[in-house]
């Protein structure tokens, strides 16, 4: 089933639920996931991710909650690139650094939304196109993002572009999780675990050096499910310049699967990702204090945590990352997974 209700500044929030109840409410603006809610192990439906209170605190949003990324996911040192022999300057809005597609990226856009039912499958379809020197980036890039609400409870992403000149494209959703249910707790007890042998060295801007360092025999090695009060307590210097947690870049180990979860004990809620992107940013609210009003609670450090599945701007800069430059005649499908269970 799906429900549209139209706000104002021609604003539409809709509502997709399965037969088992769970329920996806998203804007149009910015693409936004404002509640997805999902049973515990006892059945009862709650709501496991961040966001406002009011509605029309997403305008600004400085923390991207829930919303779609683009055209390129990360930061960008310096607002600049070369392609092709060429410099582009892009708009910075993170000191000098150019951050989640710019002050005017796809988390501030009006999208085009079509929903859909089909064979019991239930979802939303959203379009954009971003012109041609859009923000600084080249190409006229049309985006197609689908949100699918699944019988087995699954939420299904499916990221699609195509582009009239060669540009740089990684785009991800911003949702912030939490499992205990209408944010209950902080993430600390929750236990996270992510498939990947290395992750990228950050500076104290959190720019990434270029260099990628083993997760293993450190508090980044996540491959198996690990309570983030773990990480959260280690001593690291990695933790510390990400204001102690973590806000980096992880590249999955190839035929692992899930590529990714999180689990909460006293819930009982697992959540795991499946994906075709190359890695993921994992951030854990190092960012987040008491000055904003959610829909259950005032936000605290720590109260969420984000799988932000895609390539790795430091690709702009540095070899060894995944290649992020779409051309045109060539397809851009990325998809990512999110099942939700209980143990």
């Amino acid at each position: 089933m799906i429900e549209k209700t139209i706000l104002q500044d021609g604003w539409e929030l809709y509502t997709v639920t399965n037969n088992n109840g769970m329920r996806l409410e998203a804007l149009n603006f910015g693409g936004i996931i404002t509640s997805l809610e999902v049973p515990d192990k006892d059945g009862n439906l709650e709501n496991i991710v961040l966001g406002y209170r009011d509605l029309q605190d997403y305008k600004d949003n400085p923390n991207y909650f829930g919303a779609l990324i683009g055209r390129v996911a990360g930061r960008i040192r310096e607002s600049e690139f070369v392609l092709d022999g060429q410099t582009y300057k892009l708009e910075a809005n993170e000191g000098n650094h150019h951050l989640h597609g710019g002050p005017e990226g796809f988390h501030q856009v009006l999208w085009k939304v079509e929903p859909f039912e089909e064979n019991e499958i239930n979802g939303l379809r959203l379009s954009h196109t971003s012109k041609d020197g859009e923000g600084g980036y080249p190409g006229s890039l049309t985006v197609n993002v689908t949100y699918t609400l699944t019988e087995d409870n699954k939420l299904v992403i499916l990221y699609e572009a195509a582009t009239d000149k060669a540009t740089p494209v990684t785009l991800t959703n911003h949702t912030y999780f939490n499992l205990s249910g209408n944010l209950k707790r902080t993430i600390a007890k929750q236990q996270a675990m992510v498939a990947s042998d290395q992750y990228t060295e950050l500076d104290e801007e959190l720019i990434s050096t270029g260099r990628l360092l083993d997760t293993a025999d450190s508090p980044f090695d996540l491959r198996s499910f690990k309570p983030l009060e773990e990480v959260f307590g280690a001593q690291h210097e990695q933790l510390r310049i990400a204001g102690k947690g973590i806000d980096h870049y992880f590249l999955f180990s190839s035929n692992e699967k899930p590529k990714a979860g999180l689990y909460d004990p006293d819930s009982g809620r697992l959540m795991t990702i499946q994906s075709n992107q190359p890695g993921l940013v994992v951030y854990t609210g190092n960012g987040l204090d008491d000055s904003l009003e959610l829909r259950e609670r005032k936000s605290e450090k720590y109260l969420g945590i984000c799988f932000e599945t895609q390539a790795f701007p430091a690709g702009l800069h540095h070899v060894g990352f995944p290649d992020l430059i779409l051309k045109p005649g060539e397809p851009y499908r990325k998809e990512t997974v999110f099942s939700f269970s209980t143990k």
